[in-house]
């Protein structure tokens, strides 16, 4: 990697940014930068473009205007390429689509192996030290079909980390999750923004996002309403749609 990528300031710069389904407008000029080591929570109503803008960043929906910018390397531009900026970039799902055939262990090990040509022996060992990071080692030869769905999306988590991302992408990790699994998985985030991971969350859990974050930004019908630190935001949100938001959250 030459000096050019490491000394961009950003990680990642999203630029005037739109999307279209149809005639549907769903991002309408989105503009935000993420900095290494920073940890933004996306916030907003359903149907407000949040998911949509996470696919967008990296490559698994295209925009129609506007630049994404990986390391100071365009997204959008990268054609064949993108597979090798994706690899760089960890993406969590709702769902936690991990492949039922396999063990716990060749979910995490797979990544590394097939598409990073690591060493096998190393790549098990790796996945091992992750296993046990994400609380989870005593499952590794178990099929993920035996899990809770905390520990499968635990298991994702380790799954993504494994290919040593610069950047995670989290989609609403825990909406799919029943009440008292939804801790666990949200414990080994706010561990991994501790340890300095660049993240950008797309998440409900506003709990979280007040602990956690450096930065929580607004989107609301396909617009970035406001942004600042989550306190401020909670506290003293500027306008009235953010008021709104966090009215309902506080008191439903």
């Amino acid at each position: 990697m030459g000096d050019s990528t490491g000394s961009t300031k950003h990680l990642v710069e999203i630029d005037d940014v739109s999307k279209n389904f149809g005639a549907n407008q769903v991002l309408r000029g989105v503009s935000l930068s993420v900095d290494r080591g920073e940890a933004v929570v996306i916030a907003g109503p359903s149907g407000s473009g949040k998911s949509t803008l996470l696919r967008c960043i990296n490559a698994l929906e295209t925009i129609d205007s506007g630049e994404i910018r990986f390391e100071g390397r365009s997204v959008s531009a990268a054609g064949k390429d993108v597979y090798g900026l994706r690899a760089e970039m960890g993406m969590v799902f709702q769902q936690f689509n991990l492949f039922p055939h396999k063990t716990v262990l060749e979910n995490v090990t797979l990544g590394p192996v097939e598409v990073k040509g690591i060493d096998r022996s190393q790549a098990v060992s790796k996945a091992e030290e992750l296993l046990a990071r994400v609380g989870i080692s005593e499952k590794a030869s178990a099929s993920p079909a035996d899990l809770s769905g905390g520990q499968q999306q635990r298991v994702a988590i380790a799954r993504a980390l494994a290919m040593e991302p610069k950047l995670m992408l989290f989609d609403e990790p825990t909406s799919a999750l029943d009440p008292e699994m939804i801790r666990e998985v949200l414990d080994v985030m706010r561990d991994l923004a501790r340890d300095g991971m660049t993240m950008i969350v797309v998440t409900h859990e506003m709990g979280f996002a007040r602990e956690v974050c450096d930065r929580l930004v607004f989107i609301d019908e396909g617009v970035i309403v406001e942004e600042g630190p989550p306190d401020e935001f909670f506290t003293a949100a500027k306008s009235e749609r953010a008021r709104d938001f966090v009215d309902k959250i506080l008191h439903h």
